[in-house]
């Protein structure tokens, strides 16, 4: 599944999240902190929500919860592969090495809640009234949007080619949504240019996960 369409009209409030990496402890008290009402409100993640942290299995286990949605980010994508016995040394190097050290009940649970993973979309279409929200883990490489337009999807959980532009003084914006939101790459803050919003920062580094209301 590549694209998923949501109307918002359904949710009170929706926030979007950056990468969890593990760090379910730093969501919790985010959502505390926002008074997050799992009855009307929405939380979306830009992906990433495994590796690196001290609560993978924590940040999985929001795939059940139906106040959760998300997209796969390239460490799911990892996952997914070294569960087909494909690249396995990439994962365990790159923050997959929890998933190595799990025996018995704890690793199949972990297996059967990872596989949820191929049913997260790469790309989330978000219907606010007139508005188009879209979410992807790192890049939407296109300049311009549509719903289910074929792209490479190599690069929508991987790229940082736009945001290195970016650094590089390169300041436009994609056409045909009102906003776009990635993760991927850890910022020491949110950046925000023309209408792409980057709100990976860092949180399993030490930093403040960042979570942005947009209902």
């Amino acid at each position: 599944m590549y694209y998923h369409y949501l109307n918002g009209a359904e949710w009170r409030r929706i926030w979007v999240v950056g990468d969890l990496h593990g760090c379910r402890r730093e969501l919790d008290v985010l959502l505390q902190q926002h008074q997050f009402d799992p009855q009307q409100d929405l939380l979306i993640s830009v992906g990433d929500i495994i590796d690196r942290g001290p609560d993978s299995l924590g940040c999985l286990a929001l795939l059940e919860e139906p106040w959760f949605r998300g997209v796969r980010g390239n460490h799911e994508e990892m996952a997914l592969s070294a569960l087909q016995g494909n690249e396995m040394a990439l994962w365990q190097m790159n923050g997959g090495d929890w998933f190595f050290r799990l025996r018995g009940a704890t690793l199949i649970a972990a297996r059967h809640a990872l596989q949820r993973c191929r049913a997260l979309p790469l790309i989330l279409h978000l219907q606010l009234g007139e508005q188009i929200i879209v979410i992807a883990h790192a890049d939407y490489p296109a300049q311009e949007y549509a719903l289910n337009k074929p792209l490479d999807w190599q690069q929508v959980v991987w790229s940082r080619l736009r945001l290195e532009a970016m650094e590089s003084g390169e300041q436009a914006g994609i056409r045909g949504a009102d906003a776009f939101y990635f993760g991927h790459t850890p910022l020491k803050q949110p950046l925000t240019i023309a209408n792409l919003h980057y709100i990976d920062t860092g949180a399993v580094f030490g930093n403040p996960l960042t979570m942005r209301q947009i209902q």
